[in-house]
Order: structure tokens, then C-alpha cells, then sequence
């Protein structure tokens, strides 16, 4: 994961200079989609989230209070929730995971 990241930030996949940082934001992501997901462990299926919400966070360092920004005419605002965008994702996962646990148990 820590590979795309550096390839989608336009980071040279030898620098390790960011290596620290994008592994914490990495393993922050990862804990708060662990958390959406009511615990569960963040499936191979949902990854990609993980990986486009720590590109979001890392180009937001710096700026992290940041809800609305206007200079000679460039405009900057900041979701509250950088998961906003796939709450519609992780509710048709959960959905999936409450009809795959009703089952019959059938004793003979």
C-alpha cells in the first residue's frame, strides 16, 4: 500500500524520507475504516479506501483545520469527514455482511 501511495503522491519510490508519516496516516486510516466497519478488520475489498483517504490526509498536512480558504480567487475547502465520500461503499459492505451471516441451522 505504502508503494501506491508514494506512486499516486508522485513520491520516488526510493526516497523513504515520508516513509514514517505515510505509514502513520496509513495505520490511522486503517483504524478509523476498522471503526466504520462496527470492528471488523478492514477487508482486501475496501483497501482502496484506505489508500485514497491517506493521499487525502497527507495532502491536507499542514492544513488540517482548514474548512474553507479563499485567495485572489483560488478557493480551498475541506470535507469534516474525509470518508464522506465513501459512506454509500462501506453501508453496501455492511449490508452485504448482515445477509451473509443469516444462515439456517438445520439439525437432522
Amino acid at each position: 500500500m505504502l508503494k501506491d501511495i508514494k506512486i499516486l503522491l508522485g513520491i520516488p519510490e526510493g526516497d523513504t524520507t515520508l516513509d514514517a508519516r505515510l505509514n502513520l496516516i496509513i495505520n490511522a486510516t486503517t483504524r478509523r475504516l476498522k471503526c466504520l466497519l462496527g470492528g471488523m478488520e478492514v477487508p482486501d475489498d475496501l483497501m482502496y479506501i484506505v489508500t485514497e483517504v491517506s493521499v487525502i490526509r497527507f495532502n491536507r498536512i499542514g492544513s488540517e483545520g482548514l474548512s474553507s480558504h479563499s485567495v485572489e480567487g483560488e478557493s480551498l475547502s475541506f470535507s469534516d469527514n474525509d470518508f464522506s465520500g465513501y459512506q454509500e461503499d462501506i453501508q453496501v459492505f455492511l449490508n452485504t455482511q448482515k445477509n451473509a451471516r443469516r444462515g439456517r441451522v438445520r439439525f437432522l
